[in-house]
Order: C-alpha cells, then sequence, then structure tokens
C-alpha cells in the first residue's frame, strides 16, 4: 500500500525542512496533532500526594513542565523556596530554563548529560546526605533515577508535578492516514479513549522511542517502524527509509 497520509502526535515542529523534503520528494501530506497535553497538577491533586516541599534540600528536574508546575505550585501553596535549595537537572537546557523562575547565579544548580548516570555523578558523595525531590510526570512510575537512588542509599521521594491530558481527536477520521507516529504510552492511551474498538487495518505505526512499544504491543498494534536507530536518529529520517524500501 502506498504511503500518502501521514499523521504525527506532535505539534508541528520549528523546523520543518525535513518534512517539507518528504513532502517534495514522495509526495506525501503530512499533518501535526497532538494527542495529549502536558497540565501541570491542581494544588489539591499535589496535596493528595501529602508532600511537604520545605521538608526536601534538593529537588531533581527532569523537564521545563515539572519546573513551570512546581513553581506554579509554591506560588499557589504560598511555599516560599529558600535559597539554599540546590537543584539537579537531567540537561543543561532544562537547568537553563530555571532562569524563567530564579536568579541562576545565585543558587546552587547541578545538571547531566541527560542519563540518570550522570544525574547520580553530579550527587557524588558531596550532596549524598541531601533529601530529594524528585519531580515526575502522572505516567513515569518507577524510573531509571530512582532504581539508582534506591540502589545508592540515597533519601528521595518521588513526586508528581504534572499530569497528560488526552485530547479531544474525534473529529479526526484516523481511517485516512496511511500512517501514524506515536511517541509516548498516551498517544495510545488518547487513540484508544477517543476510539474505542479502533482497529488498525492497513494503518502502518511508527513507534519513536522505548517507551512506547510497549504500549503498543499490549493495544494490539503492529509496529511497521521502529526508531530511533543509527540508521534513522529522527522521525523524518524513519519515514524516509521506509518510503524508499517502498518504492
Amino acid at each position: 500500500m502506498a504511503i500518502r497520509k501521514i499523521l504525527i502526535s506532535q505539534r508541528a515542529p520549528l523546523n520543518e525542512a525535513p518534512y517539507a523534503s518528504l513532502k517534495e520528494k514522495y509526495g506525501v501530506d503530512i499533518t501535526f496533532r497532538r494527542f495529549f497535553l502536558i497540565e501541570p497538577l491542581t494544588s489539591r491533586e499535589f496535596r493528595a500526594q501529602r508532600i511537604n516541599i520545605l521538608d526536601y534540600t534538593a529537588i531533581v528536574f527532569s523537564s521545563r513542565h515539572a519546573i513551570d508546575a512546581f513553581y506554579g505550585l509554591c506560588e499557589e501553596l504560598r511555599v516560599k523556596v529558600p535559597e539554599t535549595m540546590k537543584y539537579f537537572c537531567t540537561t543543561e537546557a532544562v537547568a537553563m530554563y530555571l532562569q524563567k523562575h530564579i536568579v541562576y547565579r545565585k543558587r546552587k544548580i547541578f545538571f547531566g548529560d541527560g542519563t540518570s548516570e550522570s544525574i547520580l555523578n553530579q550527587i557524588g558523595t558531596k550532596h549524598k546526605g541531601e533529601k530529594f525531590l524528585v519531580t515526575q510526570s502522572d505516567s513515569a512510575g518507577s524510573t531509571s533515577l530512582t532504581k539508582l537512588f534506591d540502589a545508592h542509599g540515597i533519601d528521595y521521594k518521588a513526586a508528581v508535578f504534572v499530569k497528560s491530558v488526552p485530547q479531544d481527536l474525534k473529529d479526526m477520521d484516523l481511517k485516512e492516514y496511511d500512517m501514524i507516529v506515536f511517541y509516548n504510552p498516551y498517544d495510545v492511551k488518547s487513540l484508544l479513549e477517543n476510539f474505542p474498538g479502533f482497529e488498525q487495518g492497513d494503518i502502518k505505526f511508527v513507534s519513536f522511542g522505548k517507551s512506547i512499544v510497549k504500549a503498543m504491543e499490549d493495544a494490539g498494534l503492529s509496529i511497521a517502524v521502529k526508531a530511533p536507530t543509527p540508521e534513522a536518529p529522527s522521525v523524518a529520517r524513519a519515514i524516509e527509509l521506509y518510503l524508499q524500501e517502498q518504492q
């Protein structure tokens, strides 16, 4: 079956050049539509976790959404974060985003390279005595970072600050699409909530990232393309390679 219409479950990227190239070279039509949104917890939802932010001396951030949610809740709950709070971020980009809420140069901020091990290295022995608050989403559960913290005896508490909210997609006819790209388990959840009894038929699914594969397989979805790979580090490249093979 020829691929003519492709649905990508994210907002349109700032750099659409790779997708424009696909359209021009293969004559495909590409639609971007988010299947879910990340929203901060309400103060009531956060209180249900029975967590007192001021009980902790260090906080771990893995996303900009979590940072915004954290400071929004602090403002709503009238919690003044002490200047002695230490910040550990998964990447430099996440760390730099803290400037939106605090005076960066006046805080103790550390960042890794995107891996859980790099956060552990930043903590080392010097900061191992801190009490860590690990910010998470409602879909995180036990993560590689919390498993590492457990293994190394680090005092921490994982707290949910953001939630994934499925979007209303009922105005769409998924049968119009020949290929659909998923990134997150919540893409699958949104699909099933919007289209109960969904049948894949001839639709080709692309999974991007390891976390989505199990959710898709559990939902009975057959995956035609798994990415990223060394040959296809991006979605655009993965699609291009698939289209090349079909010619």
